[in-house]
């Protein structure tokens, strides 16, 4: 039977997770933020639900040549779970990120649990269970909420595993999954491996410790690390034996040739603008400014104390170190791919409001190795802090609040570390009491629950009332042109026909004449779903001159929510005849 302390644990875990529940499903089908709009692109539900609606419709996976199976199996045999025991819809379709959120939260507050205790667990737990952003992309069928997931589960595990070593199984097992959902979750099992066999060779070799400051790991930990790699081990040979393998040229296409070769330059410029933009071109750490702080400052501390850190809270560190390096080599320009930082920065804001004992270590405790690895670490996280904050005195004028971030974090980088000792000395003798960690807990928790609230009052429903709307129009199995045509397809039983650039449909996109329609955005600009300036829907269309606008619909992307979407008929017949009714021609 569990103790009393044990019951404490999952009595506020349930408390924690019923909060969680109720924000993530309370009007499901409603459209995503776009007041402002945290980067969530709703029309990308449809796209990525792909194939596991055409198995749930359609008795098959793949229905033309677009086929993101091959890029997240995890995630379309999820949805596709979702989908035969629901049906196919729209908040059908988002009961697997609403799950995954869920998930998250559990783990994160299992992790902290195990590695600092009830009150840094339920501090966490709190924070991700009501976090805004995390919020609304646990409420939208997109993979980033389920990959977050499996990267928590595996940090969770790892940490169990210092204890309970099987647990490193889990772990292994989970990023492998979390990679299968979706490959950026690289950085992690990079981080992963790294510091299981960093503590493996720790505790084999003298000499790894002198070069890495760490301790000798207790037995458990050890074994923990074995297990860790072990899982990894067995998940990726079953992955490869059952999926890679046998679709080799369709993965390879699908995970490398369309998402890689395709992305952002990799020049020198290149990387330098990407990093200068971290706390810059999104509002993604300013939402969490305060969180983003305490974690800044629990990375560095754990970094001082490096020697006798716990596994888990290095794993931490690596986290944040690496997904930085991950989203500056590829993207940092897309605000989707920041998702996966909030569970860890939250983790550590929870391991320093959670701590009964001192901020930070004294000077004479950490190392001259650790110092210098510190200071790097500390100017890169200064400038995510200041930039963060001063980005909102240059809207719009990302050239003034790097120059004016880069500057002012340089100042307080460059201070700190001329009066290095003082500070940490300073830290050492300082502790948040409990009040003063309930004090700003609440803070981060009304601000989180007040972006909700005023979502929630503005809310609207136009994008699943125009697919809908389709489905009254067109007849099941209507072929219909247009990544629109996918987004809009949850709520009917189109066929849609995806085009990308060089991908998907893309080779006979002007030469389908037995696909008669075609769905694409015509306010805020024609094909706006491609965002480019030469999108390639419009190709299509130009090939059909004689078009003709038969029906529009009101959808919400942009951040006037105020946007429109066009069904139209390639061959633009004076008078169309869908599904059974006359409707009246409108000039394109």
């Amino acid at each position: 039977m569990p103790d009393r302390a044990g019951w404490s644990l999952v009595t506020t875990l349930l408390i924690v997770l019923a909060g969680a529940a109720a924000l993530r499903t309370a009007w499901l089908t409603a459209d995503p933020p776009t007041q402002p709009a945290i980067g969530i692109i709703w029309h990308d539900e449809g796209a990525w639900v792909h194939n596991a609606r055409n198995r749930a419709l359609w008795g098959t996976w793949r229905t033309d040549q677009w086929n993101p199976v091959f890029v997240t199996p995890v995630f379309t045999a999820l949805e596709y779970g979702a989908f035969r025991a629901f049906g196919v819809g729209t908040w059908q379709a988002r009961t697997v990120p609403v799950m995954s959120g869920l998930v998250a939260v559990a783990f994160l507050y299992a992790g902290l649990a195990a590695l600092a205790g009830h009150r840094a667990a339920l501090i966490g737990g709190a924070l991700l269970a009501s976090n805004y952003v995390f919020v609304m992309w646990n409420r939208a069928a997109l993979i980033e909420s389920s990959m977050t997931a499996f990267i928590v589960g595996s940090w969770a595990a790892y940490a169990i595993a210092e204890r309970r070593p099987v647990a490193g199984l889990l772990a292994g097992i989970a990023v492998v999954l979390a990679w299968f959902t979706k490959a950026a979750a690289a950085f992690f099992l990079a981080a992963l491996v790294f510091d299981a066999m960093t503590t493996i060779l720790v505790g084999w070799s003298a000499r790894a410790r002198r070069l890495t400051g760490i301790s000798v790991p207790a037995p458990a930990a050890l074994r923990g690390a074995w297990w860790t790699l072990g899982g990894i081990a067995a998940g990726g040979a079953v992955m490869l034996a059952v999926f890679v393998l046998p679709y080799w040229s369709e993965y390879q296409f699908y995970n490398w040739q369309m998402s890689v070769t395709r992305k952002p330059a990799y020049t020198l410029r290149a990387l330098v603008d990407r990093a200068s933009w971290l706390p810059i071109v999104h509002d993604f750490f300013t939402r969490m400014w305060l969180v983003t702080s305490v974690a800044a400052l629990a990375v560095v501390t754990i970094v001082l104390k490096w020697r006798e850190a716990r596994a888990a809270e290095r794993l931490l560190v690596l986290w944040v170190l690496l997904g930085l390096t991950e989203l500056v080599v590829h993207d940092a320009g897309n605000e989707r791919r920041y998702l996966m930082f909030i569970p860890a920065f939250i983790a550590l804001a929870a391991l320093v409001l959670g701590r009964t004992g001192s901020v930070g270590p004294r000077s004479a405790d950490a190392g001259a190795f650790s110092r210098w690895i510190a200071i790097p670490i500390l100017l890169v996280l200064a400038y995510i802090v200041v930039g963060s904050l001063l980005r909102l005195a240059h809207l719009g004028e990302i050239g003034n609040a790097v120059r004016f971030s880069a500057a002012l974090a340089a100042v307080l980088g460059l201070l700190i570390v001329w009066r290095w000792r003082a500070v940490c000395d300073w830290l050492s003798v300082q502790s948040i009491t409990g009040r003063a960690a309930l004090a700003l807990t609440a803070i981060a928790l009304i601000g989180d629950l007040g972006q909700y609230g005023q979502w929630a009052m503005t809310r609207s429903y136009k994008n699943h009332q125009a697919s809908i709307a389709l489905g009254g129009v067109l007849p099941t199995g209507t072929l219909v042109h247009g990544k629109l045509a996918n987004g809009l397809s949850l709520e009917n039983r189109i066929q849609p026909i995806f085009v990308g650039r060089g991908f998907g449909n893309y080779e006979d996109r002007a030469t389908r004449d037995d696909v008669r329609y075609v769905l694409t955005y015509i306010s805020p600009s024609l094909g706006y779903e491609s965002q480019r300036q030469n999108p390639v829907i419009k190709e299509v269309l130009d090939a059909y001159p004689d078009r003709a606008t038969i029906m529009t619909f009101d959808v919400a992307e942009t951040a006037t929510g105020q946007d429109k979407a066009a069904l139209i008929d390639k061959f633009g017949a004076a008078s169309t005849r869908v599904n059974g009714q006359t409707t009246g021609r409108e000039e394109d």
